[in-house]
């Protein structure tokens, strides 16, 4: 897939150079038993794009539950459908901090996330029983992308055998902003050793630096680069994306770079992004636990600068 130039797509308002050389399309993998492939592929490629991984249906009831929220919240605009999620120009849409109040007390949600098919299928790929973080972003975007990075960063403290789930609550074509990987990023030198050796909240106490305030980073920067475009170019690869439907999977690991394209649409871009990894393995101890401490100040770590 490669639009058009005259549909062009961008990530924060940078737009994604078109050719074949530059833009593409995700590989589609097929929901399959064989473990030895889909390992293979997510070794190869950084990710696995599974199309039709979940019922179809099991995953609008849980858009069913959130646009609901969202239009009690009045942020939807009156008269549209509220499956459509048409946004109510002007609202501020910040539904709290990652959509966690789209989140709490979604069971349909959490048995989409951390129920069968997710857990029996991570187990077989993982080679193992499983655990999953207790926190789970729910992502609201009804205009911009979000900026490039790796997950490493932000959840880099247990072990790194550690895979982001994406997941989104209906049909996502590329005008509305879906997820943009850069191919074989994961294997980049500078990714793994360099930018993926940060962590967001560590603070130098050597220095007689005081921990910083919640969802500061001053000692870190998670962005890769603001311009996506200039980024493929000093790293190379092309820009992967997909027309996504309900139902589908993409996943990836720790290094992989990605950020959402830009939503060009009037309709709000819902997605969840949810972390599984060996339960025998270390894990990052700001995303477990029933009120995980995430980036706020609970979870900042000195460290000898």
């Amino acid at each position: 897939m490669t639009p058009p130039a005259t549909d062009a797509i961008s990530i924060l308002g940078h737009e994604l150079e078109p050719g074949p050389d530059s833009l593409g399309e995700l590989t589609r993998t097929e929901h399959t038993d064989d473990v030895a492939l889909l390992r293979s592929r997510l070794h190869d490629d950084g990710y696995l794009y599974l199309p039709g991984f979940f019922e179809r249906e099991a995953v609008l009831a849980v858009r069913r539950v959130l646009v609901g929220r969202l239009a009690a919240g009045g942020l939807l605009a009156p008269g549209s459908p509220a499956m459509e999620a048409v946004a109510l120009r002007g609202a501020p849409i910040e539904f709290g901090r990652d959509g966690s109040e789209l989140v709490a007390g979604n069971e349909l949600l959490h048995g989409l996330l951390y129920g069968d098919p997710m857990m029996s299928f991570y187990e077989s790929l993982l080679g193992g029983p499983v655990r999953h973080f207790g926190f789970t972003w729910l992502r609201i975007i009804p205009g911009g992308g979000t900026w490039v990075h790796t997950d490493i960063v932000f959840m880099g403290r247990g072990t790194s055998n550690l895979c982001t789930s994406w997941v989104p609550y209906g049909d996502i074509p590329s005008a509305m902003g879906g997820l943009a990987i850069l191919e074989r990023s994961h294997n980049h030198d500078v990714i793994r050793n360099v930018y993926g050796r940060q962590d967001v909240d560590s603070y130098c106490e050597n220095l007689g630096q005081e921990p910083p305030d919640d969802y500061e980073w001053p000692n870190a920067s998670p962005i890769l680069d603001e311009d996506a475009a200039a980024l493929r170019r000093r790293l190379g690869g092309r820009w992967l994306t997909a027309d996504y439907r309900a139902g589908d999977l993409l996943l990836f690991g720790m290094y992989t770079a990605h950020g959402a394209l830009d939503n060009r649409s009037d309709r709000i871009r819902l997605s969840s992004d949810s972390r599984y990894q060996l339960a025998a393995d270390p894990v990052d101890e700001r995303w477990v636990g029933p009120h995980p401490t995430g980036h706020t100040k609970a979870g900042k770590r000195g460290v000898v600068c």
